[in-house]
């Protein structure tokens, strides 16, 4: 073993596996081989949010080539078939591989921190999900890599376009089987931080103490169990209606293709605020931070969260406001979204309530909120507009709801991540960004957004139908469409700046000490950044802004972790669990299986699936076999004494 490893366990030698099974325990604390071995929530949040900033930056890319395609009307810079798929795969890679996973790499890092926690209550199954999402992100962009083309049927993939007799390759079973596989990683990660928000809190988080963006992060996990279910059943009846000639959607046998847009937007309504109650736990930290004040009306907030999260099941048919339904249904789906514009609201005048009478501090994480508000308020009032029938039967597929939905998903959740990415960026890494760059980066991406998705309102209001690869000059759409393209490029020349900047902090940024924005939870009480163990000594929580309240009260404080101290040091130290290659070896079990199973040629499918059923169940196995046996540590001296 290792000698600088030998030192992290209370006795000279890591206490010996007592199991047979596990044939090979990873020790090395750096290199590649512990990044694919970690269970530390911290490590596997950085992990999720590279993997989502290269689906991020890959998605951006696939918009300016449609944008390219636009610009100018009967432009052949792409052929139908290449737009097709680029859109699809567009909507897909944001939604799915860049958003909801740069969220999820907030909840990984931040979600334990704040709420005083070690790790999260089942580490291997937190590195399981991290490579589930991987290996689906890969299945779902192996068709750039075929000669059969990426998916092109849309990111919604409505019926009877997936069918087997309009979608006769493998790329749409490519697109079905890697959603599925993100939806076992996002259910596998959700329940993983359910049990750790309601378990592994601190002594004295209560509920109701809980931070902002805490309690969103337990809304969404819950909106992801509950609301995933349902596309995993259309997808699942969409693979066998194209592998063994079920007839779910198929018209001719009775099938309805309309269930699939039951199915899918049962899930993907739900799917929108799974996207942006993060961005608001989010802006609901920041905006106090730089306020230097207490959230304003925080019951309010996190009640408006929740119900946010369950009207979200009540709203799916306004997408289907134009199928048919009958008036009395969509009557009721009307009213039920012009509802849910009310907790929307109300968290809109708490974040206006915090702001007024407070000491604001213009940094580049407040800019970033600010311009939330305001880009999320945009899209929130076209929202309002699609809730009225006769106004969306107008609106719908039309390049207005293209606007609408990108003001809400950029303006939206991408300003909240950005945000979020800048205000934890000290924490995580220990550098402070350059005011200057960063300010630039907001600037040049907010007047790029703006550029780009306020014409395409104009658009829509004039017949621009959505999904078109080109368009006849003498339409009226040459001058908005350019200007368009050209806000594309100036949004991606910001967003370039963005992560620039932030790559060049991680090398050679100056270096700061802990709590570098004077915040108020629990995560800005940790040496920046924070050690493998977060918390030397088991805080206890006395208010609702715990770190405020700490700096407020030293002396009892002390106190209070010099018995917490004791306690640790009487059982050994801090126990912290093993690393672990087998979450790793599953999750590539599975992607051999799901290639096989969609992407091999029908006279080699059988066995490369079986090869990757027997490499999951094998690595199933001896994670099983594993135990729980971890390892003592002993946090350093100067962690102690602070």
């Amino acid at each position: 073993m290792d000698a600088s490893v030998k030192t992290h366990f209370t006795g000279s030698e890591a206490p010996a596996p007592t199991r047979a099974a596990v044939f090979w325990r990873p020790t090395a604390k750096t290199g590649f081989v512990s990044w694919l071995t970690t269970v530390d929530h911290k490590k596997i949040g950085f992990l999720y949010g590279v993997f989502a900033l290269f689906f991020f930056l890959v998605g951006g890319f696939e918009a300016l080539l449609i944008r390219i395609q636009l610009a100018v009307p009967n432009n052949d810079f792409l052929t139908a078939q290449r737009y097709n798929e680029l859109f699809t795969m567009h909507g897909t890679t944001m939604i799915f591989l860049a958003v909801m996973p740069l969220s999820a790499a907030f909840f990984n890092y931040i979600m334990p921190l704040q709420i005083g926690a070690r790790d999260v209550a089942f580490p291997r199954l937190n590195a399981f999900s991290l490579w589930t999402f991987v290996a689906g992100a890969i299945v779902i962009n192996l068709g750039w890599f075929m000669p059969d083309g990426a998916p092109d049927g849309g990111w919604f993939g409505y019926a009877p376009l997936t069918s087997k007799q309009f979608s006769p390759d493998h790329s749409i079973d490519t697109w079905v089987m890697g959603l599925q596989l993100l939806g076992v990683a996002s259910i596998a990660a959700s329940l993983n931080f359910i049990v750790t928000i309601i378990n592994l809190r601190a002594p004295g988080m209560t509920m109701m103490r809980l931070p902002v963006f805490t309690w969103m992060t337990l809304v969404t996990a819950f909106l992801i169990v509950l609301s995933f279910p349902a596309i995993t059943i259309a997808l699942v009846e969409l693979m066998m209606d194209r592998l063994f000639g079920t007839s779910f959607f198929e018209v001719s046998n009775g099938g309805m293709p309309i269930l699939w847009q039951h199915l899918f937007w049962i899930f993907g309504h739900p799917e929108v605020y799974i996207l942006i109650l993060p961005a608001m736990g989010i802006i609901s930290e920041i905006l106090p931070t730089f306020s230097r004040k207490p959230l304003f009306g925080y019951p309010i907030v996190v009640f408006s969260g929740a119900t946010i999260g369950f009207l979200g099941f009540a709203v799916w048919s306004h997408h289907m406001f134009t199928t048919g339904m009958g008036t009395v249904a969509t009557a009721a789906f009307a009213l039920a979204t012009m509802a849910i514009a009310v907790p929307t609201g109300v968290k809109i005048f708490n974040w206006i309530g915090t702001l007024w009478g407070g000491h604001l501090m213009m940094r580049t994480p407040m800019m970033f909120a600010l311009g939330f508000v305001w880009m999320f308020m945009m899209g929130g009032f076209s929202g309002i507009m699609h809730s009225a029938a006769p106004a969306d039967a107008q609106q719908q597929d039309s390049y207005f709801v293209v606007a609408h939905f990108h003001y809400v998903l950029i303006g939206g959740s991408i300003f909240a991540l950005l945000a979020g990415i800048h205000y934890w960026f000290p924490l995580m890494f220990g550098r402070k960004v350059s005011e200057f760059w960063g300010k630039l980066s907001f600037w040049v991406i907010f007047a790029g957004f703006n550029i780009t998705f306020f014409p395409m309102h104009f658009l829509g209001l004039n017949g621009m139908p959505r999904r078109t690869f080109t368009y006849d000059e003498n339409l009226g759409w040459n001058a908005p469409n350019f200007i368009a393209t050209v806000g594309a490029m100036i949004l991606g020349l910001g967003i370039f700046v963005y992560f620039a900047v932030m790559v060049y902090t991680y090398f050679r940024g100056e270096k700061v000490k802990r709590d570098y924005w004077d915040g108020r939870t629990l995560e800005w009480s940790l040496p920046s950044p924070p050690p493998e163990y977060n918390f030397a000594v088991t805080p206890t929580v006395h208010a609702r802004d715990a770190w405020w309240y700490e700096k407020e009260h030293k002396e009892e404080i002390a106190k209070e972790k010099a018995e917490h101290a004791k306690e640790d040091a009487a059982h050994g130290g801090i126990h912290m669990p093993f690393q672990s290659i087998y979450p790793f070896v599953t999750s590539v079990g599975i992607l051999i299986g799901a290639i096989g199973v969609c992407a091999v040629d029908y006279g080699h499918k059988l066995p490369v699936a079986l090869a990757g059923g027997a490499i999951m169940l094998i690595g199933i196995y001896l994670w099983a076999m594993e135990g729980n046996e971890g390892y003592h540590i002993q946090p350093n001296e100067e962690d102690l004494k602070s």
